[in-house]
């Protein structure tokens, strides 16, 4: 009862917020390129800004980010979430520091509050080699569209590709480099730009859903239309 109580008034206090932060916030967020971190760091600062106003006459101090963590620990959320959260915090203090209303004293003091360890090992339902498998098999051999779904499962597993990236890869994107097969210039976080090894089945499926569907340049992957004949071209 006492945490609902606590989520609640973080929720209502969400809309009092202070200039300074929200100055600082956008200056923050300016400094990212990646879109993904844009809204990690907006949702994390927004949230520290909702429960600092409902907090009474708190100085913005390694103090009140310890309290703050504390709070955060309070939620049983994820260590990567609590240091996700720390980490934008982090940024916050510098940005305000560059602002002007921090004095650098207090902005080392806020960086100095160590994030929750890591303790124990990576909790979910991760796939065995014959569960991966499976899955792959799973996607129709009959059908174009299960051409399609068996050949993006199959990057997405071997790979390791985020769905956005596997809908957004284009033709020219797939090349073979001494004898390998490669996906290049995939812009990730932070826009690093990356190539990542095609593992030969996966490479097989797409080859089996670019053979199928006549796709020959643009995007890999198309709508298939539901009755299943023709890829619609987007």
């Amino acid at each position: 009862m006492v945490l609902q109580n606590q989520l609640g008034s973080v929720s209502l206090s969400a809309t009092a917020t202070i200039p300074e932060l929200q100055q600082s916030k956008t200056a923050v967020l300016n400094t990212l390129a990646s879109r993904h971190s844009r809204r990690s760091y907006e949702y994390a600062i927004d949230r520290l800004i909702a429960w600092y106003c409902s907090e009474p006459r708190l100085e913005f101090n390694r103090s009140v980010v310890v309290r703050y963590r504390s709070f955060l620990e309070c939620l049983s959320l994820s260590v990567a979430t609590i240091n996700l959260h720390l980490s934008a915090i982090r940024r916050l203090a510098d940005e305000s520091t560059e602002g002007g209303w921090l004095s650098p004293e207090l902005a080392i003091g806020i960086r100095r509050v160590k994030g929750v360890k890591r303790l124990g090992r990576k909790m979910g339902n991760w796939l065995t080699r014959n569960e991966a498998q499976e899955l792959v098999n799973a996607a129709s051999k009959t059908i174009l569209r299960g051409w399609r779904d068996g050949a993006m499962v199959g990057l997405l597993l071997g790979c390791g590709l985020r769905r956005s990236e596997v809908v957004g890869l284009n033709l020219d994107q797939l090349q073979s480099r001494e004898g390998h097969s490669v996906i290049v210039n995939l812009i990730g976080k932070g826009a690093r730009i990356r190539t990542v090894p095609v593992p030969w089945w996966a490479k097989e499926l797409v080859d089996a859903w670019l053979r199928h569907s006549g796709v020959s340049d643009g995007k890999v992957f198309r709508q298939v239309l539901k009755g299943g004949s023709y890829p619609k071209i987007l």
